[in-house]
This record gives structure tokens, C-alpha cells and sequence, in this order.
């Protein structure tokens, strides 16, 4: 397996050490710079259990004291179809050449179901449900939440919040952890 795509299952013990490694060697090998804005773009909504895992991920880092990265969507602001395009245009303007991580849930195989991907590239949101929007990140995490191919919104409306919720824990964590030892490694060079 390439370092450009990791996958663990969400059951697996050691599922926040793996994520840890592949998200900072991906960030690594990416070429992110030092001083670079690193922003963890939380994509999804609240209203859908399954699609929930962005903003509940959100969530969760940004009840961290010192997280070092700006996170954008949460479960109270969620960044959905709807703004994703204004977000994008607020960040380009905000921000000059930021690193961006995108966090988002996604449909799969049954056999795939639980997974966390961590993959190089940008994200193309909405994919799973035949929405076409803009194509955000530098590199992307997503949650395999459930099954895709047939009644994909009822499917993201009837996906189990505990399988949300233990996946967002997971990889908020996840990200802390590699972008802290990231900053600490950045802050010894200065």
C-alpha cells in the first residue's frame, strides 16, 4: 500500500496510533511547509446522521485546548452542499496557499463499511449521493459510514450514530496528535 492511501477499520485497537502515522507522513510527503496555515475542513451536516461525521469531528477538535490548526464546520456551523463553495472562496481569500485537510463521511461496499481512508488529493464531496461540488484539500479523510448504490439519502439518514461517533473520536484524536507533534517539530526549527 502507497503511502497516498491508508485505511483502517474503526474497531481495529490500534486504529488512532495508524491514523496518527499515515495523517503526519502524508503531510510529511505532501510537502507541507513551515508557517503554512494548516486548516481541517470539517464537511457534512447535522440534520443526517451519517453525514455528520465532518461537523461532529469539528466538534471535537475544537474542544481541544492549544489544537494547532484552524478548524472550519462544527455541528453548530456545518459546512454543507450549500456553502461549501462560499467556504472555499472565503478561505482563498482569507488564507494564502493553506494546507487543508477535508474530513467528510462517504458510502461504500458492505466490506468497506467502518473503514477511515486517509488518501492524498482533494476531497470530491456529495460524490456518494450524485452531487456534483467543488473539489477541496491537499489531502482527505473519510469515513466509510454505511452502503452506497441504492437510496443513498435514506441510507445516510438511517446510519448508526455510534458508528459516527467512535470514527469522529477517532479521528479527531488522530489529528492531534500528528499536527502536535508536527507544530512542535516546526516550532524546534525556529
Amino acid at each position: 500500500m502507497s503511502f497516498s492511501e491508508k485505511r483502517v477499520h474503526l474497531d481495529d485497537k490500534n486504529a488512532t496510533i495508524f491514523l496518527n502515522n499515515s495523517i503526519y507522513n502524508n503531510i510529511i510527503r505532501l510537502n507541507y511547509k513551515p508557517k503554512q496555515e494548516l486548516i481541517i475542513l470539517c464537511i457534512g451536516t447535522d440534520r443526517s446522521t451519517g453525514d455528520s461525521l465532518g461537523p461532529l469531528t469539528g466538534t471535537l477538535l475544537n474542544k481541544i485546548d492549544f489544537f494547532p490548526a484552524t478548524v472550519i464546520g462544527n455541528i453548530y456551523k456545518p459546512i454543507h452542499a450549500s456553502n461549501l463553495k462560499e467556504t472555499i472562496n472565503l478561505i482563498n481569500q482569507k488564507y494564502l496557499n493553506p494546507f487543508i485537510i477535508a474530513v467528510d463521511a462517504g458510502l461504500g461496499k458492505q466490506s468497506s463499511v467502518g473503514y477511515i481512508d486517509v488518501k492524498k488529493g482533494p476531497l470530491k464531496p456529495g460524490t456518494g449521493v450524485n452531487k456534483n461540488l467543488p473539489e477541496i484539500g491537499d489531502m482527505h479523510i473519510t469515513g466509510l459510514v454505511n452502503v452506497s448504490g441504492y437510496m443513498e439519502y435514506l441510507v445516510l439518514q438511517s446510519t448508526r450514530l455510534s458508528v459516527v461517533m467512535k470514527m469522529a473520536e477517532i479521528i479527531s484524536t488522530a489529528l492531534n496528535l500528528s499536527i502536535s507533534v508536527l507544530y512542535e517539530e516546526v516550532s524546534a526549527i525556529d
